[in-house]
């Protein structure tokens, strides 16, 4: 399970350092590609196979789309000895990443945001959890 928040910066090779215990639990290659939201996404190669063979039992249709924006731009990528990966540009583009950016554990993925889109995704998900607590009831 990844879990945890950080900050981190990217360099002009469009690469950033992911957390060791990140990396250690995605293994020595793993998937980096778009996300459900103005995100980047990182995944084991076995989430990502997973998340594929969902996608072919779709209807067609929807398969096509989520392959298109999922599938398609998806990389496989390994961390080098300093323990950066490389974002494709295209997906620093369609994220919107230029420079600082927020590394975020998201149960079975990780997320890499811009740090001003995240700020911006978390003050919108602040106004959501007085009902998504009461679903919880906690």
């Amino acid at each position: 399970m990844f879990s945890g928040t950080s900050n981190h910066s990217i360099d002009a090779k469009g690469r950033i350092v992911l957390p060791q215990k990140f990396r250690e639990e995605l293994g020595e290659t793993f998937y980096v590609t778009k996300g459900f939201t103005d995100c980047v996404q990182v995944m084991s190669v076995e989430q990502f196979e997973h998340l594929r063979r969902q996608i072919l039992q779709l209807p067609a249709d929807k398969a096509m789309s989520l392959q298109y924006i999922m599938i398609s731009p998806a990389v496989e990528v390994a961390p080098n000895s300093q323990g950066r990966i490389p974002i494709p540009q295209t997906l620093r583009e369609s994220a919107g990443l230029e420079k600082e950016a927020v590394v975020v554990g998201m149960d079975s993925r990780v997320e890499i945001w811009d740090k001003a889109k995240f700020e911006e995704f978390m003050r919108l998900q602040q106004q959501n959890l007085s009902g998504a607590l009461e679903l919880l009831r906690l």
